[in-house]
């Protein structure tokens, strides 16, 4: 009898509670769910990890923090960090900030951040200046995207050879062909407008950003990319344009996925990485 009454209350217990709900999930390419550990022993072997965010998801941006400082202790501090967020031509105003130079107040005031700097990135920022690590504006200026996206890319051979120094080296590779730029004219189409030069703006970041990366990426240091996941989704877009620049890299990608059921990976979604971080689609945006 006192062993039906406890399997009775055991039952009950189980029913009456329900188990914790995941903010996220991490899952292979494939959608099987992976340890942490285990991701960070395939991150630790790249010469690139590219860590694809939804730009307001706060998962996303917890994780790129702890990934980073997981990294540098098991690289040694081997690591450099960039970013899309952060524009080349503030290089240098991103570099005397973390040298000390300039106080925050100044650096935040000058650079043109993103409006969600505080709570998503300056951490990463802050962690960089605090270990002395390199970190990388990577992204091409956006007034020089802008003018591609109104006059196409053969008008960037107008402007200055200073200008020109924050862009990847001309003429910029295009091909209309890659699936990251057919789909988003096919998309642009299906909303009923198109406009051919927006792939090719994007374009422009992407080997922007991929030129930066093999200019400032040494062989016994890990480079870490912080970027919209379209930028390095299915290895596309910037990863098309980095085995331009420098071939034979190790990279290793992850992207966050937004789903109302984060318990199995849709079809559609599999393979867009090597890891996927999987997270409920109501999760609460930081911006």
């Amino acid at each position: 009898m006192k062993k039906l009454i406890v399997i009775t209350l055991t039952l009950f217990t189980l029913v009456s509670f329900k188990p914790d709900k995941p903010a996220y999930r991490l899952l292979d390419a494939e959608g099987k769910q992976v340890k942490y550990e285990k991701m960070l022993d395939a991150l630790q072997e790249a010469d690139v990890v590219f860590f694809g965010e939804q730009h307001d998801n706060p998962i996303a941006h917890w994780l790129q923090l702890e990934i980073t400082k997981d990294l540098y202790v098991r690289k040694d501090g081997k690591i450099i960090l960039g970013a899309e967020m952060f524009e080349a031509d503030n290089q240098l105003i991103l570099n005397e900030y973390m040298e000390g130079k300039i106080t925050a107040s100044s650096f935040e005031k000058e650079a043109r951040l993103w409006p969600n700097y505080k709570t998503d990135y300056k951490p990463l920022v802050q962690f960089a200046k605090d270990s002395g690590l390199y970190f990388v504006a990577t992204n091409v200026p956006r007034r020089y995207a802008s003018v591609v996206y109104k006059q196409g890319l053969d008008t960037l051979q107008y402007f200055s050879a200073e200008a020109r120094a924050y862009m990847a080296p001309l003429p910029i590779a295009y091909d209309s062909t890659v699936s990251c730029y057919a789909d988003m004219m096919t998309e642009m189409k299906a909303q009923g407008h198109s406009n051919a030069n927006l792939p090719k703006s994007q374009a422009l970041k992407d080997a922007t950003m991929a030129y930066q990366i093999s200019l400032n990426k040494p062989d016994d240091q890990l480079f870490i990319h912080y970027n919209g996941s379209y930028h390095s989704d299915n290895k596309e877009s910037i990863i098309w344009h980095l085995n331009r620049y420098k071939p034979g890299l190790k990279i290793v990608t992850i992207t966050t996925l937004l789903q109302k059921d984060i318990d199995t990976l849709s079809v559609e979604n599999q393979h867009l990485a090597d890891f996927i971080v999987l997270v409920p689609e109501d999760m609460t945006r930081t911006n």
